[in-house]
């Protein structure tokens, strides 16, 4: 709500020739009718108008106004900032981002500590987009919520600290697009209905298209938001649904024609428009990608093949996440016993395989566990991973914890 308009809720009580109290109370109730949003926000900005005065004559005169969150996201000048290094971050959820006291809290750890990177959703597994968007193919879709209502202000706010800013894309795992649009989506063979996942969510087939040019209008927005990259996850076939009763509309014939490599070739061919669309852009593009993609030579039945994704992205984040080893990993009875042993094995391979494709192993920026699943995971456990990556010969690291409470004592201070 503008000055000006309060002005006018000042002129039209004034006429009833209320009391001053009385004023106050009935102000204060037609105020709250007004978003809050409105009423918060921190700047002022001063306009000069023409306004005519009672004998006709126009004058100049300096009005103050109190812009609107949006107004104030559109005045945000964007910035982006060089990839450090050695990237050290840790991911950050929508809900939490636009939450200003939990954010602050995370800000105030990489502030203090040895991190400088952060990892932001930009559309989570949900498939629900956080913040406005104005592209016209992104609107009529309608999948954004605005969870984080100041995006564009935040980012320059962890500029401004010199904070590099990671968004994070959630590509076929989709549920509102396969709600929306069913005839993308992967399928039961047994009724044609849209097939879910164990968590009853449901996947968008990675030979569609569409979903190709959906996912390339969002990466452009958000860069144009200030994103200095972006981050692509479950960028992969569906693993831990009834893989019995499952039907891709786009990919079916090639899958069949190719088991061994039929998904890895339909995504390398996705990978590849991505980077062709993007590469304008001057976009950093990040890939994740599960742990066992750097020991396996198989696409694991999900078309993930280390050398077929890593010409595409200019970084590759293996999920050497401990407890999501299978039992008899590397001879390992229980992999969640042997953080350091897992990840520095995993990235070992990585690197070797990296190595001979002609690339360098410093694009390896693996995903690190800092939650508890299977284990009990403290400060040992964390620093653990952090120095197998170290010693694997690798500088860079992701913490990734989706409660967004970090292990402080794991990370050195600043």
């Amino acid at each position: 709500m503008t000055y000006l308009n309060i002005q006018r809720v000042k002129k039209f009580l004034n006429k009833f020739h209320l009391r001053k109290r009385d004023t106050i109370i009935l102000g204060i109730f037609i105020l709250s009718l007004f978003p809050i949003a409105y009423l918060s926000t921190p700047s002022v900005v001063t306009v000069t108008q023409n306004i005519v005065s009672e004998d006709n004559r126009s004058v100049e005169s300096d009005v103050s106004i109190v812009p609107t969150s949006a107004t104030l996201e559109e005045m945000v000048v964007v910035t982006h900032v060089e990839t450090p290094e050695a990237v050290k971050a840790i991911y950050m959820t929508s809900w939490v981002a636009g939450s200003v006291s939990f954010r602050n809290e995370l800000v105030s750890l990489i502030e203090t500590t040895e991190l400088n990177s952060v990892v932001i959703d930009i559309k989570d597994y949900s498939g629900t987009v956080s913040f406005r968007i104005s592209d016209p193919l992104l609107i009529s879709i309608g999948s954004h919520e605005n969870r984080i209502q100041d995006i564009r202000q935040f980012i320059k706010q962890l500029h401004d600290k010199n904070i590099y800013v990671i968004g994070r894309i959630t590509v076929f795992q989709d549920s509102y697009l396969a709600n929306a649009r069913p005839d993308l989506a992967i399928k039961k063979e047994s009724d044609g209905t849209v097939w879910v996942d164990y968590k009853n969510i449901s996947y968008i087939d990675p030979g569609a298209r569409e979903m190709w040019d959906y996912i390339v209008a969002l990466s452009k927005e958000s860069y144009a938001y200030g994103f200095d990259e972006l981050n692509y996850d479950y960028i992969r076939f569906p693993s831990d649904g009834n893989m019995f009763d499952i039907y891709f509309p786009f990919s079916e014939e090639r899958v069949l024609a190719d088991p061994d490599r039929g998904k890895a070739l339909i995504l390398q061919e996705f990978f590849s428009y991505l980077n062709q669309e993007l590469d304008s852009e001057g976009v950093v593009l990040s890939a994740d990608v599960f742990g066992m993609t750097t020991t396996n030579y198989d696409d694991l039945n999900i078309g993930q093949i280390l050398e077929l994704i890593e010409p595409y992205f200019d970084y590759i984040a293996p999920m050497v996440y401990p407890s999501h080893y299978p039992v008899g990993f590397n001879n390992w009875e229980n992999p969640n016993l042997f953080p350091y042993e897992v990840v520095k094995y995993s990235l070992d391979r990585g690197v070797e395989r990296l190595i001979l494709a002609n690339s360098s192993p410093l694009k390896l920026r693996p995903w690190l566990q800092d939650f508890d699943y299977g284990g009990d995971y403290d400060v040992e456990e964390v620093r653990a991973q952090i120095q197998a990556v170290y010693d694997a010969g690798l500088t860079s690291w992701m913490l990734w914890a989706a409660s967004n409470i970090y292990t402080r004592g794991a990370l050195e201070p600043n």
